[in-house]
């Protein structure tokens, strides 16, 4: 079976045989009669259908199904990622999850004390195959943030893709990728906990081994976000 059968295949997260995301995809998707045009509907509806918000983090694994993620307003890069791999999935795309940690020198200054740093570990992005390649897209930001932020706004494209710019409107550093995590099938929730527990206050490694958040975000308002 080759690599493009495997990323047609719904998953514990990328759930695209549900009914929510089937009919979701249907939606969005009627009248487009390739798949470029499919991804490129697919690809605006999940960037600005969901406001970026970096603090709306939830640690329980059902809230990491793409099911689970249509009913949320707000959420961040891996959530929406989740999303927009499953609805291509759903339309006959086949399509995988993508992942990098990625510093971003633009963040606000109450995010990066929060988090102790401006190192985004796992950076989600989904890898759809258009024209016989895997085309990366980020869709983490949407328009009205970018806009805030001063930043370039990502547009679909079925080519180059669309990756976080690495400098922003007025010339400014935006966005680092140091270091790449690879393609998944599904989520790899596990090991990206792991992760935060090494780079991000508040998380820890308990006895059995796997990653809990022992502190939750801060209540206090983010204007840079909300």
């Amino acid at each position: 079976m080759s690599e493009q059968e495997d990323a047609l295949k719904a998953t514990y997260f990328v759930n695209s045989d549900h009914a929510a995301i089937i009919a979701k995809a249907r939606a969005i998707t009627d009248g487009a009669t390739d798949d470029v045009q499919i991804a490129e509907r697919l690809f605006y509806a999940v960037r600005d259908g969901f406001r970026y918000d970096p603090y709306n983090l939830a640690t329980e694994r059902e809230a990491f199904r793409a099911s689970s993620i249509l009913g949320e307003t707000a959420t961040w890069c891996v959530p929406k990622s989740i999303v927009l791999t499953a609805l291509a999935r759903a339309s006959g795309i086949p399509a995988r999850l993508g992942f990098a940690d990625v510093r971003n020198h633009l963040t606000s200054e109450k995010l990066t004390e929060t988090m102790g740093t401006d190192l985004f570990a796992w950076h989600g992005y989904s890898e759809l195959w258009l024209n016989g390649r895997w085309v990366k897209l980020s869709t983490a930001f949407n328009k009205e943030l970018c806009d805030r932020f001063g930043v370039k706004t990502l547009e679909f494209d079925p080519v180059e893709g669309a990756l976080m710019h690495p400098f922003d409107q007025s010339g400014r550093r935006h966005m680092e990728y140091v270091r790449e995590r690879g393609s998944h099938l599904d989520l790899p929730l596990a090991d990206m906990f792991r992760t935060f527990a090494e780079v991000y206050p508040g998380w820890i490694i308990g006895p059995d081994g796997e990653a809990v958040r022992v502190e939750t975000a801060p209540s206090t308002r983010d204007d840079r976000f909300h």
